[in-house]
């Protein structure tokens, strides 16, 4: 099937080239050229907000999103590194770098012109997973009733109530061994036309319309009509495994010849793994009377990672020239962050180490310790903008507004890292940007969620502060967000990679 490729004319360069031909499917993502990328001379919050929609339409998935991320930082001059190779000799003042991790999780930071061993590093993290509905390892079920239906596993919290009756596509990684060298390459693919559903059951039916609902039985998305059941059995499959363990085999037959077809590959049985999820394909869009809000799948948590991304591409070199200025984008935050590529790994910790290392003549743990010691974590992860609607489930003085700006998030329980020292600083911060900041804590009677922020804090023992952009309906498969937030959270984190320096100075007793 053949589909034209959108062209986005209003954000940066998310689609050039960041890996070879034989690592990244390229028609699947659209391309624009570099002159036209996101004017960041003087700021404007409504600059980001088109930008911010665009993003989140064509890059539904984990993988297509760092991906772009990627791509967007190669074309800012910024260098992959990784970790399989010493850095070392690789690492230099005043140069821009990014390590990818499973695909799933990026970290990139700019080296300061100025920057000496021991000194801190600026470093604004979130997670860049959101909840989903992920296939399982042998998603072929029966026909059931003249259906084709998928088998497949709720990752986190999805697959609650707002995921019934939705048009979902599928996407993600596919995993191809070369026939002739035997390399396995990787490549991205996204079906974004409506090709799953999950129906629910008309009230008519009464109580057994009226749930609880059983997500392994009762929440299975059909993918298609099949009747041959009825007259001579079931369709016959184009698809020729050569062996009946192969992986081909154990999938659906239809979806192996749409991704086959869609990737170019002429061999089916030459896939040898895939990773692919069902995700809203509805766009993300600018809504309300006066075009004030965003509506989107997918905010928790690439809201404050693009504002994050955005924010380091717009901080100029001279600001903070004696940092090192620092992104981090984690997997795995939604269930908990013990993978390799989440927040709890040594994946940020190990990459401050090896910066630390090659700028140091006598590297050893005083010199670690002394860069942990000057550096502070911005944990950024979107928070609860105040439903009109349940105004008794906040508290009072602590419910943040959309389109008004970024949220410092603080609970006494340790859910979150913030304390009076980071918050003093950052508002600080706040004040020499421009910024406005609001304060998110819930109620007594209510249980709080988690963030990156404590564990990688307490791992690492560095200061840090837990901040979020606020946004409605959280852990839906669609929320709202305000259209002047992307812009917001850019000109906040943006400040902090510009002013942390110097303001960090008047902070040199903590």
């Amino acid at each position: 099937m053949t589909k034209k490729i959108p062209t986005f004319s209003s954000f940066g360069s998310y689609a050039s080239d960041y890996q070879s031909q034989s690592t990244l499917h390229r028609s699947s993502l659209p391309t624009r050229p570099h002159n036209e990328s996101i004017q960041r001379t003087s700021f404007n919050p409504e600059a980001y907000t088109k930008p911010f929609c665009e993003f989140m339409t064509a890059y539904p998935t984990i993988f297509h999103a760092v991906s772009a991320f990627a791509a967007q930082l190669e074309s800012h001059g910024y260098t992959r590194l990784t970790e399989r190779e010493t850095w070392s000799s690789k690492l230099k003042r005043g140069g821009k770098y990014y390590v990818i991790r499973n695909d799933s999780a990026i970290i990139s930071f700019a080296v300061g012109k100025d920057y000496q061993s021991g000194n801190g590093m600026g470093i604004v993290a979130g997670h860049v997973d959101a909840l989903c509905t992920k296939l399982k390892p042998i998603p072929k079920l029966d026909n059931k009733a003249g259906y084709v239906q998928l088998g497949v596993a709720p990752y986190a919290g999805a697959m609650n109530s707002t995921w019934w009756d939705r048009d979902l596509g599928i996407g993600g990684r596919v995993l191809v061994r070369d026939a002739k060298t035997g390399a396995v390459e990787k490549r991205l693919v996204k079906l974004d036309w409506p090709i799953a559903r999950i129906p629910t059951l008309a009230p008519h039916f009464g109580a057994a319309a009226a749930g609880p609902f059983n997500q392994e039985t009762q929440m299975t998305p059909i993918i298609g009509v099949d009747n041959s059941d009825l007259f001579k059995g079931p369709k016959e499959s184009t698809v020729d495994a050569d062996e009946a363990d192969s992986f081909v085999s154990t999938q659906p037959s239809g979806l192996v010849e749409v991704i086959s077809s869609e990737l170019g590959i002429e061999d089916p049985n030459t896939i040898i793994n895939w990773e692919l999820e069902l995700f809203d394909i509805q766009p993300a869009q600018v809504g309300g009377l006066h075009k004030d809000l965003i509506f989107a799948g997918r905010i928790d948590d690439k809201l404050c990672c693009w504002s994050a991304h955005e924010a380091l591409l717009a901080s100029p070199d001279n600001a903070s020239p004696g940092i090192v200025k620092m992104v981090g984008m984690f997997d795995d935050e939604e269930i908990g962050s013990l993978l390799r590529g989440g927040a709890n790994s040594n994946f940020m910790g190990s990459v401050m180490e090896r910066i630390a290392e090659t700028f140091s003549h006598s590297y050893g743990p005083n010199v670690l310790s002394q860069t942990v010691a000057n550096s502070f974590l911005v944990s950024s992860d979107v928070t609860h903008a105040v439903n009109p609607n349940f105004l008794n489930a906040y508290l009072e003085n602590h419910s943040p507004r959309l389109n008004y700006g970024v949220a410092v998030s603080a609970d006494p329980n340790g859910h979150m890292t913030t304390e009076g020292v980071s918050t003093a600083l950052f508002h600080r911060i706040a004040e020499k940007c421009g910024s406005k900041l609001q304060v998110f804590q819930i109620r007594n009677d209510s249980r709080s969620g988690g963030t990156i922020g404590p564990m990688s804090s307490a791992k690492i023992g560095m200061r840090a502060i837990d901040v979020g952009i606020p946004q409605l309906s959280m852990h839906s498969i669609r929320a709202t967000t305000g259209s002047l937030d992307p812009g917001l959270g850019v000109q906040m984190f943006k400040g902090f990679f510009d002013h942390y320096q110097d303001v960090d100075r008047d902070f040199e007793s903590f």
